[in-house]
């Protein structure tokens, strides 16, 4: 089990994270708040932690109307714009164990009811997948490892 455990609010339907060690706490906050249920997100973060695990730069800067986050080698570092002094830095290999988790969760819950244009034959992660290559005009490098 990772350092972040996920599951849904029965009230609200939104995801919610529990931590064992409160030093974990904004990476939790940050998965089910940023990410939230965007598995599209969710692929730009996999993919970005996949990115400078391999010593490469991530294909663009990580954008967000509340986290400040950069993604490192050594680290990816969290900042809630929102909340002062909201800020964490968390080892790669952890955060990205915590963002694969956090997508084995997603895929896992019940496909909620939506009209969708592009791809509505396929589960709605599937559709993302192939939405998320397309724009970027490359194969995601989670393919064939973790879908």
């Amino acid at each position: 089990m990772g350092v972040v455990s996920f599951g849904i609010d029965p009230t609200y339907g939104l995801p919610v994270y529990q931590v064992e060690d409160q030093r974990y706490d904004l990476l939790g906050q940050w998965l089910t708040a940023d990410l939230d249920r965007f598995f599209l997100v969710t692929l730009d973060a996999l993919a970005m932690a996949d990115e400078v695990a391999r010593g490469e730069p991530p294909f663009e800067e990580w954008s967000s109307e509340n986290y400040a986050v950069s993604f490192s080698p050594a680290e990816l570092l969290i900042t809630n714009l929102w909340v002062p002094g909201a800020e964490g830095a968390f080892p790669a290999d952890v955060a990205r164990a915590s963002i694969e988790d956090y997508w084995r969760f997603l895929v896992s819950q019940p496909e909620r009811v939506s009209v969708r244009a592009y791809r509505p034959d396929l589960l709605r992660w599937q559709a993302d997948l192939l939405w998320w290559e397309e724009k970027w005009g490359r194969t995601h490098p989670y393919r064939g490892r973790l879908f």
